[in-house]
């Protein structure tokens, strides 16, 4: 059967995947639309990635390439390598960066952090930035789709597994963030100890008045400086709009300070 047409007589879009827009129009993103779909938490990562011109990121489980193409647009200069396992999500991310005109700055690999492609060299980055899953293996039910349940939750590859990795590929000194949910900040902070200093937290508040959900975390590696609990960031008004301050930052793409 055919499909019927619109009333502006156009047949209804069966591609699989949508085009949207981040930062208030300036990057164009294709995207599943089944599945893990981008939302602002790679933009809020990429914010907080302290990356500057000529340095070398790697964005971690990076799917159609939203961090890095948010960071590479916020730091003129920086080159961006993406590593991602879903061969789909991977070819979404090479038509987002031709889309966007990155070739020469952003890049996508296939591969698994638990045997990386060899292109990536050890101690090789200035700064890794990642939003790994959220949920621990075996501690939820999976959503459905394939593609969900990898975005979400824990697989072979735990969060141990994702910070060893991200510590390997990056150069002393050199800075990991990441953003996660607030209620899995001791894992994260026992496995950050020993390996990095000059913790940074900036917690993300829903709204002012309420618990923090996501967290973001920025570290050194080898540092030895204490941890820093910075005063956050309230995302939305009473009325469910964005604060001017999460507003600078998801629309114009402006740095999250800590």
């Amino acid at each position: 059967m055919s499909p019927v047409p619109d009333p502006a007589g156009e047949p209804p879009d069966r591609s699989p995947w949508s085009e949207d827009r981040l930062l208030d129009g300036r990057i164009s993103l294709k995207q599943p639309r089944q599945g893990y779909r981008a939302a602002i938490d790679p933009i809020l990562l990429a914010a907080a990635t302290p990356a500057l011109p000529g340095e070398r990121v790697l964005d971690v489980g990076a799917g159609v390439g939203a961090a890095s193409l948010c960071l590479a647009f916020r730091v003129p200069g920086a080159h961006v390598t993406g590593l991602e396992l879903q061969s789909d999500l991977v070819e979404l991310a090479a038509a987002n960066i031709r889309d966007n005109a990155l070739e020469g700055r952003v890049g996508i690999l296939a591969g698994d952090l638990q045997s990386p492609p060899a292109c990536l060299p050890p101690s090789g980055f200035d700064r890794v930035m990642s939003n790994p899953p959220f949920q621990k293996a075996g501690t939820h039910t999976p959503p459905p789709g394939a593609g969900r349940a990898l975005a979400h939750g824990e697989g072979s590859a735990d969060l141990s597994a994702w910070i060893a990795f991200c510590t390997r590929m990056l150069k002393p000194r050199g800075t990991l963030t990441l953003i996660h949910r607030a209620d899995r900040l001791d894992d994260l902070i026992a496995l950050l100890h020993g390996r990095f200093g000059a913790v940074t937290l900036i917690p993300l508040w829903p709204k002012a008045g309420r618990p923090a959900k996501r967290v973001i975390v920025t570290a050194r590696r080898n540092a030895r400086s204490p941890a820093i609990m910075s005063p956050g960031l309230v995302l939305h008004e009473t009325d469910g709009s964005f604060t001017p301050a999460a507003e600078a930052i998801l629309r114009h793409g402006k740095t999250l300070e800590p």
